[in-house]
């Protein structure tokens, strides 16, 4: 074993050498055989001392002793150092151990100064091995430390890792693990020994595989290239860097804890000790200020505690920048990042947009129709903030359903104001939270329903009858007439006018209050009755009307009229020889009146005793009473009087002469047969119409005129006057009537008689105004019609004939909208007419005839103007602009947009669509009502970070018009992107031996967020122990911290993470260090044997390459070169000074042995091995195999110095080694 750890010592040469020791103390008088204390508990296997000690020390058996006298002048180093490299097998774990332990000789005496001081710590390096791959459960003793250890400690303490803990002097697992067969764990113990006056390292390293020379030697070159290795070449800094174990820390704490509540303890390591090995922690916030108030650490353990109490919906997420530093000189830090995920608790109420809503809706609407949403928005975790909504009271108010999840309020029965005016529904949105339980919040709504024009007004009374006495005073309130509409507003608003009855004009209605009133004279005597139509109609667009009012008139008579006789004075005669009870003449008066008031009784007045003459009290005619003697008596003059049944009775007198004759035999005979007469109807009762003539050839003979025939309606009268009839007016004409009279007048003498004609053309006067059908029209036209369009033919009525009836129509004011034809009563446009500006027009139209005088008569046209859809939908603004952030849930509300259309009805309802404008992709929605911009997919503002919508406004008119409208609406960001590397793993370049605080690389990571959601935070997570570099946690800056030496470690994997927190991304970095030629090439002793056998027959010397010198150069990138320097005068080896291959010369080929001592040097780029004399022997011997068999022994020794040019960049005088063998 002996030989295979001296080569393991050897080996080791190759790392340089730099460790803390045990102290022994020796005496200078200390004697030959003196032994020195460097014991352990395991067996002694090589003892390393330095050249110098060789002259009085010596090891046998284990032991070292002093082979001869102290002399402290050969004392080179006081104290010297001893290097004893210790073997220990451990039969019960099954694991063999190799210390290697350092130890200061201190020489004390006279002469013996101390010439430098020794270091206070010891230091020990172990290799564990077990030939065989073992796993171990958490827990599992591995073996006794104390047992290897030199020094008799009593307690130690694992650091560097968490895999292993000591307890009781013995290594247990922490965790399941499984040791490496290519690789060794590493860890350090502290350790304290029994008088506790020093505390000892040691840096353990432990694996699995054969405890031979090949499997340690490659366990321990990989060691070489650790900087924590007892042999390492580079001075160990004085003050090693904490490190954070995570180097990254996410935890999540409930919010609404009381303040004080733990987080998270923060945990570096550092391996030194006393103050350089005493952290401090700090903490940092990095993106918010605010979270330094609400987290504090405890400055010694690293616990983190909050403050004050934290509310997720305050701030969600707290980033920290965490620093633990130690209290050495310098003072080290070491860094990592803490986030504290704020975990949501259901502390939130839902909230809607609007504590009360208000909504106004026309009745009759479909059903389904979308009448508003509600929205409410809950500051929890979508978790508790899951919304639903529902009618607390839709048991009262089943006309409305809400959408259960996006709040649509809809219609599910019909709308109708007149049975119900306003809906009050309250709306519970409820937010299925479940820790700690589901909160709720509730608003009202009030959808106030507005009015249609739907219902037409109705009369109180299907008939409305007044009797009117006929001396009523014009002016006077005659009836009211009443109805209602159940429709509210203007639709409710009734107007009243008369359609049909009032042909004379004799009575008006006000429009708005329905009185009916009597504004002329009423005459039972023309009249009796009238029937009256009476229209209502409301103020709605379009209006509705109701024309089944009627109302009937009735005139009731007034005994106004006073008995008229249609003669006065009468005047007759009468043969005195006729009998009694003969008619003498017919007494006739008339009254206008009807009825009681028109039924005349007659009496004689002014009469004496025993009067020949009576009357009959109601036919009016006289007839002799008593026997006549025109001796006695030949004239008789008396009166008659009229008296009517009316209350107060009214009469009338006349006088009547009776001339009593002789009796005579020649008729009387009238002078022309026919008279021909033109009267004026509107000719004065009494005016004299034409005198007839008779003439009767008797004596004395007395003719009397009378009508007996063609007197129509009594209208004339005729009285004996001066020997003529005179024809007089009795009652007024009316050319309507009768247009001719053709009057019988019979002449007598008082038996005969003769009879002629009296023709009276009755020419006509202007006696009637012109009379409208109605007192008020009412029309409808659309707005759109032409100039020029007819509106309405007017027509009116006149009695009369001639120019008297010819009828010319003005309108009393100008509208300059609308023209009538004077002619035709025609109503046209004469501008274009429009709905908004405008919805009715009044005309005042007159009709007037051309009689004289002239008259006339007034109505009113109502000109009702149709809407048309002729007004696109106006937009209160040109364009809409929002914003929300991207994370807003589906459905939130975004912007509302408004628009009006001046037109009426369907016409000017609006709704509101995205359909042939820009959604979105389908990202947004509107609401069809009331124009609320919604999100209807989750947003990215990464993808879309503006949207440029248009949205249209469309009316229900046919066809329907529409207007776009732009909307822009921004997305705001939020964290929601992790930082992206480039690519997953990528390779870094850095030159070895780059001077330490080099930033040799930068790390670089993109986040699509932006402003502080695209902050970055760089770090090291996995790789980086021992820690080699350091990464700026910004600017991701890569930092070297140590030397980089290609030869010893080539390459280094590190997984750097980007943190945009609470996101994070990760990418591994292949740190490849590039050979710089740093390094002398090495070469070995060795030695060729050459065997040549000689024969007669065959030749079996070599020709081909042997083998080749036995160097190489660390540095990849170096050249080597060949060359010998001596012994190789006669050319017996071949070398190739480009690879270092041998081949023997020919001149070998022979049976004579030969011994030769050559010199080789190898050089490299900047490096050159100078090979020193060595004379080896080589003995030749005949084998016995066969006579003819030489053997031939060459061999060649080289003694290697090397020599370091001092023009070899990157190497200084303290890299230049002398190893002496």
């Amino acid at each position: 074993m002996k030989w295979d750890l001296l080569l393991i010592v050897f080996g080791w040469f190759e790392l340089p050498w730099l460790v803390d020791c045990f102290d022994v103390h020796v005496s200078e008088d200390a004697g030959p055989g003196t032994a020195l204390a460097i014991t352990g508990s395991c067996a002694l296997d090589q003892l390393i001392v330095p050249r110098f000690a060789e002259s009085f020390l010596h090891l046998d058996a284990s032991v070292l002793t002093f082979s001869a006298a102290l002399n402290c002048e050969s004392v080179l180093s006081n104290p010297f150092t001893v290097y004893a490299i210790m073997d220990c097998v451990d039969k019960a774990s099954g694991f063999r151990h190799l210390s290697t332990s350092q130890y200061n000789v201190h020489v004390h005496g006279k002469n013996c100064a101390l010439k430098r001081k020794p270091e206070e710590k010891l230091d020990v390096e172990i290799i564990s091995l077990i030939d065989a791959s073992e796993c171990h459960e958490a827990g599992t003793a591995v073996f006794r430390v104390f047992d290897v250890l030199p020094g008799n400690p009593t307690q130690c303490n694992v650091t560097g890792t968490s895999a292993f803990y000591v307890s009781e002097g013995r290594l247990f697992t922490s965790a399941p693990l499984c040791f490496p067969r290519d690789s060794m764990l590493e860890f350090q113990l502290r350790c304290v020994g029994r008088a506790r006056t020093g505390v000892a390292h040691a840096h353990w390293r432990v694996g699995s595989g054969p405890f031979t020379q090949t499997h340690l030697r490659t366990l321990l070159k990989r060691a070489a290239r650790s900087n924590s290795g007892l042999l390492s070449r580079r001075r160990r800094n004085v003050n090693n860097n904490p490190q954070f174990q995570p180097p990254m820390y996410q935890v999540s704490v409930p919010e609404n804890q009381p303040s004080g509540t733990f987080v998270v303890v923060l945990k570096a390591v550092d391996p030194d000790e006393g103050e350089a090995g005493r952290l401090e922690y700090f903490l940092e916030a990095l993106f918010d200020s605010r979270s330094n108030n609400l987290f504090a650490v405890d400055p010694a353990t690293g616990v983190v505690s909050t403050v004050e109490i934290l509310d997720r919906e305050t701030k969600d997420t707290h980033v920290f920048r965490v620093t633990a530093v130690d209290h050495g000189t310098p003072r080290r830090t070491a860094m990592a990042t803490l986030t504290v995920t704020v975990s949501d608790t259901n502390d939130h109420d839902p909230v809607f947009e609007q504590e009360d809503y208000k909504e106004s809706v026309r009745e009759n609407l479909e059903i389904g129709y979308e009448v508003l949403t509600v929205r409410a928005t809950d500051g929890d975790a979508p978790v508790n903030g899951n919304i639903l909504y529902h009618l607390l009271n839709n048991g009262t108010n089943n006309v409305f359903e809400i959408d259960s999840r996006s709040g649509v309020i809809r219609t599910r029965g019909l709308v109708d104001r007149e049975t119900v005016e306003s809906y009050m529904l309250l709306v519970e949105a409820n937010d299925q939270g479940r820790d700690p339980g589901p909160r709720s919040a509730t608003a009202t709504v009030c959808i106030v329903v507005e009015d249609d024009n739907d219902n037409a007004p109705q009369f109180s009374e299907k008939r409305y009858v007044v009797q009117v006495p006929e001396d009523l005073t014009p002016n006077t309130e005659i009836l009211q007439v009443t109805a209602t509409d159940q429709d509210r507003g203007n639709n409710a608003v009734v107007h009243f006018s008369i359609m049909s009855g009032n042909t004379r004009g004799q009575f008006y209605i006000d429009a708005q209050t329905g009185k009916l009133d009597l504004v002329s004279q009423l005459d039972y005597e023309i009249n009796k009755e009238y029937m009256l139509r009476i229209r209502a109609q409301d103020g709605g667009r379009p209006p509705l009307s109701n024309i089944s009012g009627l109302v009937t008139v009735q005139v009731l008579d007034v005994n106004d009229n006073a008995p008229i006789f249609v003669s006065t004075p009468f005047q007759a005669t009468v043969l005195e020889n006729v009998p009694v009870g003969y008619s003498v003449i017919h007494i006739q008066a008339i009254d206008a009146d009807a009825g009681e008031n028109s039924r005349l009784e007659y009496r004689l007045t002014e009469t004496t005793p025993n009067f020949p003459f009576a009357i009959n009290n109601s036919t009016g005619w006289i007839i002799v009473a008593s026997e006549l003697d025109r001796e006695s008596v030949d004239f008789y003059n008396f009166g008659v009087e009229a008296q009517d049944h009316g209350t107060p009775a009214m009469s009338s007198s006349a006088s009547i002469s009776m001339t009593i004759l002789d009796v005579n035999d020649n008729n009387p005979e009238f002078t022309q047969k026919a008279y021909y007469m033109r009267l004026n109807e509107d000719a004065a009762v009494g005016t004299s119409v034409v005198t007839v003539s008779a003439v009767d050839q008797d004596i004395n003979s007395v003719v009397t005129y009378q009508i007996s025939s063609g007197n129509t309606r009594n209208r004339f009268s005729i009285t004996s006057q001066s020997g003529g009839g005179l024809i007089t007016l009795a009652l007024p004409l009316d050319y309507k009537l009768e247009r001719q009279y053709v009057l019988t007048v019979m002449a007598s003498d008082g038996t005969r008689f003769d009879t002629g004609k009296v023709y009276v053309n009755v020419t006509d006067a202007n006696t009637h105004r012109p009379v409208f059908q109605s007192s008020h029209y009412t029309v409808n036209i659309n707005e759109d019609r032409g100039v020029g369009t007819t509106v309405v033919m007017i027509s009116a009525t006149d009695e009369d004939t001639g120019e008297n009836a010819r009828i010319t129509y003005f309108m009393d004011d100008s509208i300059p909208q609308f023209h009538i034809d004077a002619d035709s009563g025609a109503v046209t446009t004469r501008l274009e007419l429009d709905y908004e500006d405008q919805v009715s027009y009044t005309l005042a139209i007159t009709a007037r005839d051309n009689g004289i005088p002239q008259k006339s008569d007034t109505t009113y046209l109502e000109i009702l103007v149709n809407d048309v859809n002729d007004n696109s939908p106006v937009f209160l603004r040109d364009r809409y602009l929002g914003s929300v952030t991207e994370d807003i849930p589906v459905f939130s509300s975004v912007l509302q947009v408004s628009a009006i259309d001046r037109d009426s009805g369907l016409n000017g309802r609006v709704f509101y669509t995205f359909q042939g404008g820009e959604d979105g992709d389908g990202d947004f929605i509107i609401e069809s009502t009331s124009g609320i911009v919604r999100t209807l997919r989750r947003l990215d503002r990464e993808n879309t970070p503006i949207y440029n919508l248009q949205a249209f406004a469309v009316d229900k008119g046919v066809p329907a018009l529409k207007t776009p409208v732009d909307i822009q609406v921004t997305v705001l960001d939020v964290n929601d992107n992790p930082p992206v590397f480039e690519k997953d793993e990528f390779d870094i370049f850095v030159e070895e031996n780059s001077p330490i605080g080099l930033v040799v690389a930068h790390i670089s990571a993109s986040d699509p967020d932006e402003g502080s959601n695209a902050q970055i935070m760089y770090q090291i997570v996995e790789g980086n122990i021992p820690e080699v570099f350091q990464l700026d946690i910004f600017s991701g800056e890569l930092t070297a911290l140590a030397d980089l030496d290609y030869e010893t470690r080539s390459e280094y994997v590190i997984v750097v993470q980007a943190t945009s927190a609470p996101l994070v991304s990760r990418a591994t970095v292949h740190i490849k260090l590039v050979d710089r030629n740093d390094n002398i090439p090495v070469l070995k002793n060795f030695q060729i044997i050459f065997n040549n056998y000689v024969t007669d027959k065959t030749s079996s010397f070599p020709s081909g390459v042997i083998g080749r010198i036995p160097a190489h150069d660390p540095d990849v990138s170096d050249q080597l070169h060949y060359s010998f320097e001596a012994g190789n005068e006669l050319n017996l080896v071949i070398l190739n000074r480009s690879t270092g291959e041998i081949r023997l010369s020919r001149a070998l080929d022979n049976n004579r042995p030969l011994e030769a001592s050559m010199k080789i040097s190898v050089s490299g780029l900047c490096a050159r091995i100078t090979p020193a004399e060595c004379v080896c022997q080589c003995h030749a011997e005949r084998e016995r195999e066969r006579e003819s068999v030489c053997v031939i022994c060459v061999r060649v020794c080289v003694s290697v110095c090397v020599c370091v040019s001092h023009l070899c960049e990157g190497l200084s005088d303290a890299d230049v080694l002398s190893l002496p063998l």
